[in-house]
């Protein structure tokens, strides 16, 4: 019981960071040099600019409403209450922001890239706790139970290239749109990362006639081997090729310990992600 109220304190103090930045990203870089957004920031700075009454994070908060009631219905009760948690983080926290300092205007494209940094890591950290900061990452979501296979950073852009249309119409001015383009790429990419790239573990191809001095030695690093046949297409000749999967960190020891039994070995690496099973990660259902 303990454990699991260590994890969930610690999840949502994830998703309080992500959405701290994600507000802090808005303020700082989006807002004061009118780079459209997208997602229904970008729709609540639109309305903002229509009816300057209405704070960017109250619409924001309503608009996303029926969506939650959606994500609940076809994801499942804990996105709706982490997500609205994140949602109302990030809805007061821009408020907040915006009523106690006022950020100065910098060059757009300054702006531009580092607004879409500082955003993805923040999406990122909400997304990699199982939450959203609501609006079309719901629907990103959604998207992914129909395709899968897809990152959740690509998934993003299909809904958020509307809303950056819209926004750019509403303020009358393309390079807003296409600052906002950029901006979308930028924190896509790091999102992605920051969810799949920090698996950073490789797979290592072996051909040697050492290989099973070589696979003693790598077990010995608490690293499975497994033996793989295969056969010279040039002289025919039978072969077994050592696979072994490890992270990053070892990939020094894995050269050397080759090259130490064997240097004429043949050694290639290769990236790896989503590496399930004994001493990397555990499936889970609802991954993302």
């Amino acid at each position: 019981m303990k454990k699991k109220s260590y994890e969930l304190l610690r999840s949502y103090l994830f998703i309080t960071l992500g959405s701290i930045i994600y507000s802090l990203a808005f303020c700082w870089f989006f807002a004061p040099n009118q780079v459209a957004m997208g997602g229904l920031t970008g729709l609540g700075q639109v309305i903002n600019s229509v009816i300057p009454i209405l704070p960017v994070g109250f619409s924001v908060f309503a608009m996303n409403i029926p969506l939650f009631f959606l994500g609940w219905k076809y994801i499942g009760g804990h996105l709706l209450v982490s997500s609205l948690y994140a949602m109302a983080v990030t809805s007061f926290g821009i408020d907040l922001i915006d009523a106690t300092y006022t950020f100065s205007p910098m060059d757009p494209m300054l702006a531009t890239v580092c607004g879409g940094v500082v955003m993805g890591i923040g999406l990122g950290i909400v997304f990699a706790e199982g939450a959203t900061t609501g609006g079309t990452d719901i629907v990103a979501r959604l998207l992914k139970l129909k395709f899968p296979w897809l990152p959740l950073g690509k998934l993003v852009i299909v809904p958020d290239l509307i809303v950056i249309t819209l926004a750019a119409i509403a303020f009358g001015n393309i390079n807003s749109a296409l600052y906002g383009l950029v901006a979308l790429f930028i924190y896509s990419k790091l999102m992605d990362t920051v969810l799949y790239g920090m698996d950073t573990s490789k797979v290592a191809y072996i051909i040697s006639d050492q290989n099973k001095s070589i696979a003693a030695a790598i077990m010995d690093l608490d690293r499975g081997a497994t033996f793989l046949h295969g056969e010279g297409a040039f002289t025919g000749q039978e072969k077994k090729v050592l696979l072994v999967a490890f992270k990053q960190k070892e990939i020094v020891q894995i050269k050397r310990i080759v090259n130490d039994i064997d240097p004429t070995a043949f050694l290639i690496v290769c990236d790896a992600h989503d590496v399930l099973g004994e001493g990397f990660h555990a499936y889970q259902k609802d991954e993302i």
